[in-house]
């Protein structure tokens, strides 16, 4: 698929980069919301420049990451057990015969 050039601003700062079409909306919310996120520290944090910012916007964000992963393999193996309960509860009754040998 081909790129195009797209152009988003991040703490009064452009950056110019070239993506698959289908992936600018998604950009243009993530450079948003570091942009957001990163204002909302400045008003609360003591930095010394916007290089602060992004560090803490980054870990902020990072964090979030990590904590869904860990939550999502829970619920992966969760849901293994799950399936394979109900595997074994379909085999049971729909060989019942096989089972008791």
């Amino acid at each position: 698929m081909e790129s195009v050039p797209v152009t988003v601003k991040i703490l009064e700062r452009s950056y110019k980069l070239r993506i698959v079409p289908s992936e600018e909306r998604w950009l243009r919310e993530a450079a948003a919301l570091i942009d957001s996120q990163a204002r909302l520290f400045s008003k609360h944090y003591e930095h010394r420049d916007h290089q602060d910012l992004l560090a803490m916007v980054a870990l902020s964000q990072v964090t979030e990451l990590v904590k869904t992963q860990d939550s999502l393999k829970y619920k992966d193996t969760e849901l293994i057990e799950k399936l394979t309960e109900i595997d074994s509860v379909l085999e049971q009754n729909l060989h019942p015969t096989q089972n008791s040998l």
